[in-house]
């Protein structure tokens, strides 16, 4: 593939779901099966990606200090997605890398909307006002019943500040993430994270490649 091909076809892929649902391992894959296309892959993450979102993540995740009230959260997350998609996403969109984003605003209205109770169409002004018409060509969510995910994350590393939630938050976010992947199935590849390692990757490469080569 050309640089100028590449340029034209350069796509914008997330990947969202619940805490412990592998996103950390299906990234990589993700990653893979793109290079192995000749594409030249920006890898992200939010909230962070930048000095300055990575420092609001900090102050986001920290269970230690103090925790922020959710509309003060949810102004933080799109105050580092602002930095994110001016300094990162769109001049490396531009510059014809494929970016491939570990959660994105799908996870504002799966976390902040359906789990803290903020209004969705308050999200959505700020969605516009922060993104335009910037959206993920395709987004990856990995389902997994929050109770299973969250035992995985316990045996993973020391719990952040949302992982330490009730089950009934993180049974929201599911319910949110699911809502919106049935509104617009076809921006959405929906895998199920509860089977084995072998048998997600399977499903995800052969469904991500089915989009690749058609969508």
């Amino acid at each position: 593939m050309s640089l100028q091909e590449n340029r034209v076809s350069a796509r914008f892929i997330t990947v969202e779901g619940g805490e412990g649902v592998g996103k950390t391992t299906n990234m990589g894959l993700i990653q893979s099966i793109l290079e192995s296309r000749g594409l030249e892959v920006c890898i992200t993450r939010e909230p962070g990606g930048t000095a300055l979102g990575e420092m609001l993540r900090t102050s986001l995740l920290n269970p230690e200090l103090e925790p922020p009230v959710a509309m003060a959260e949810l102004l933080m997350i799109f105050a580092a997605r602002a930095q994110h998609i001016s300094t990162v996403i769109e001049p490396a969109l531009a510059a014809g890398q494929w970016v491939l984003c570990d959660r994105f605003t799908d996870a504002t209205y799966a976390y902040q909307g359906f789990g803290r109770g903020i209004d969705l169409p308050a999200i959505a002004t700020l969605e516009q006002l922060v993104q335009g018409k910037r959206r993920p060509d395709v987004t990856v969510l990995l389902d997994l019943d929050p109770l299973v995910g969250l035992e995985r994350a316990q045996k993973r590393a020391e719990l952040d500040r949302f992982e330490l939630e009730e089950a009934a938050f993180f049974n929201r976010v599911r319910e949110g993430y699911l809502s919106r992947a049935k509104a617009e199935p076809a921006r959405w590849i929906v895998v199920d994270a509860a089977k084995s390692l072998e048998e997600v990757s399977s499903t995800l490469n052969a469904q991500l490649t089915r989009w690749l080569d058609h969508g």
